[in-house]
């Protein structure tokens, strides 16, 4: 691990929940790295462990198993105090940016929480409120108001000024645009852009939006039942999809270009169950490709470029030494 640019590294991470008919493996088996200044996007339908996958990183869930370095430290198992210290340094923007805010507390309240929960004085805390509210485009004049009194864009503005005003160079995005206006959502966008920018953040972005990730992320990685099942560069991943679940994803991505034909393929087949789930590929029963082997062994993520990487047996000795 290159410690002077990778913040962070997670290497087999799973997240098991129990449950009446048995494990529910929402995350399983998950190894990444993100450089310092990067965004990573998390893509994948609803039920892929995507948003799972967000929260055991920043603790608000425990791992199963597996490693999270952050810095290159072991954070997997934290005491009290340094999950406490590890989470000014590891913020979340959350989906609903109404459900996620106190709606009795107001805007001032709600962002200089964290400081006052830190041990900095009010009037030195009110003045980095402010400070952050013009950083994230909310005019002061709006400090009293609660949240149920501001639109959707405010609302996230509210939340991303919140995971802001401790510092943090590492934050995660729970599908923060998801909830919002197509037009609330590029002003949004453009918002995170400016300030990864201004403030050297990384993020995770998580979305089943490819339009979005297209536009936001240098990296991603396309989860399905827990799995990641293919990792790459941005450009290359809409150039080059590889795994036929990431194919089907991309061919359902809306085009303002009608005079070029599209080729939607419908997926077949029922999804298979996360609880318990048998050896094999977990996408094999919605695959045209599927053979035999599919249903036998699960695929490992292979090289299949420079920074192209597929888990499919389609490709099963196929590696790139680039």
């Amino acid at each position: 691990m290159n410690c002077m640019s990778t913040i962070l590294e997670v290497k087999h991470l799973k997240k098991y929940f129990d449950t009446k008919a048995g494990l529910l493996h929402a995350v399983d088996d998950v190894s990444f790295s993100i450089e310092q200044g990067e965004t990573l996007g998390i893509v994948g339908e609803s039920g892929c462990g995507k948003s799972t996958l967000g929260r055991t990183i920043q603790h608000l869930l425990e791992a199963t198993e597996g490693t999270i370095f952050f810095k290159g430290k072991d954070v997997t198992k934290l005491s009290k105090k340094k999950t406490r210290d590890y989470m000014k340094e590891v913020q979340m923007i959350f989906q609903d940016p109404y459900s996620s805010l106190n709606p009795r507390m107001t805007v001032k309240q709600i962002i200089m929480e964290p400081l006052l929960i830190d041990g900095v004085r009010k009037k030195e805390a009110e003045e980095k409120v402010h400070e952050m509210m013009k950083t994230v485009g909310l005019d002061e004049r709006f400090e009293n108001s609660y949240p149920n009194e501001l639109d959707g864009g405010r609302r996230q503005r509210i939340g991303i000024a919140r995971a802001l005003i401790l510092k943090p160079d590492f934050i995660i995005c729970d599908e923060p645009v998801s909830a919002l206006d197509v037009s609330i959502q590029a002003q949004i966008l453009n918002l995170m852009q400016d300030l990864q920018n201004q403030l050297g953040l990384t993020y995770i972005f998580v979305t089943h939006d490819l339009s979005v990730v297209k536009h936001i992320s240098v990296k991603i990685a396309v989860m399905y039942l827990g799995k990641v099942v293919e990792y790459s560069d941005t450009s290359e991943l809409f150039a080059h999809p590889a795994h036929p679940y990431t194919r089907a994803l991309l061919a359902c991505v809306p085009t303002i270009d009608i005079s070029k034909s599209r080729d939607i393929e419908v997926l077949p087949g029922e999804i298979t169950s996360p609880i318990n789930p048998k050896p094999g590929c977990r996408f094999a029963s919605r695959c045209s490709y599927a053979t035999e082997k599919c249903y036998e062994a699960d695929p490992e993520l292979v090289r299949i470029g420079q920074n192209h990487q597929v888990a499919c047996h389609l490709f099963n000795g196929h590696t790139d030494g680039k």
